[in-house]
Order: C-alpha cells, then structure tokens, then sequence
C-alpha cells in the first residue's frame, strides 16, 4: 500500500516483484537484483518484500502471513533468526507443516541466505525470512 510523504511523493511498500538470489548481507539490509533493502526481508515465489521483523521473537504466523498465501509455491521455509541459531516455537512448526505444507529450516541469516541461493540455483521452491543483522559472517 502506498502511503503519501506529500504532493506528488510516494512512500510504497518494499517489494521487489521476482525470484533473485541475495547477493549480500549485513549493515542492517540485503541486496539481490541490483538493488538494496534496509531492514528484514521475506523472499518468496510471489518477489521479495520488505518484513517488519526485527528480531526473533517477532516471527509468528501473523509476521508469515505472505509465506501462507504463497504456500501453494513453496516446499521450504529458510528462517534466518539473526546472527546466531535459533528454534522456531514447535506450535508454529507444526502448523506451517500440517496446514500449508511448509517445512521449516531455523539457521542464522547467513547460513539462510547461502543455502537460499543454493536452492535457488536447483530451482527448488524455497522461501526465505530473513532477520537483517549488522554484521556478515
């Protein structure tokens, strides 16, 4: 949804209509398709969107609400949770399995962003929800 700045100024949504390997990571953002984002991102068979997650423990079904609408595309779900490991809450787990047939992976952002690329490149259908951090590893 657009939101207006002033006359003739418009502030849209991030997303970026496409499936594009994230070419980096760190400073707070990513950049894929020649472009940069500031902040988490949620890349999906739908394009790449801006996610207003900052942290682990945001991630809930309702911060996944674009993941279960393009469930019918996607086999994989890559949670980057930041820079460290994290476990996703097992009911959430569960419910992305069982009612959209979603596996989810929980890894650091880095580890997400590379495995992301690599089933990317086989064509599989992932998705990614990445927690920007700050610093690459």
């Amino acid at each position: 949804m657009a939101k207006p700045v002033r006359a003739g100024i418009e502030i849209r949504d991030a997303h970026f209509p496409g499936r594009a390997p994230i070419d980096a990571y760190g400073a707070g953002g990513f950049r894929f398709a020649e472009m940069s984002h500031r902040g988490s991102i949620l890349a999906l068979p739908s394009g790449i969107h801006g996610w207003d997650v900052r942290r682990f423990a945001d991630i809930d079904l309702q911060s996944l609400e674009k993941v279960v609408a393009d469930a019918a595309d996607i086999e994989v779900l890559l949670v980057g949770c930041g820079p460290d490991l994290r476990v996703l809450p097992k009911d959430l787990r569960e419910t992305l399995r069982e009612e959209h047939g979603i596996v989810t992976e929980a890894m650091a952002t880095g580890a997400a962003v590379r495995t992301f690329n690599v089933l990317l490149a086989e064509e599989r259908a992932v998705a990614a929800a990445l927690i920007a951090v700050e610093a690459a590893r």
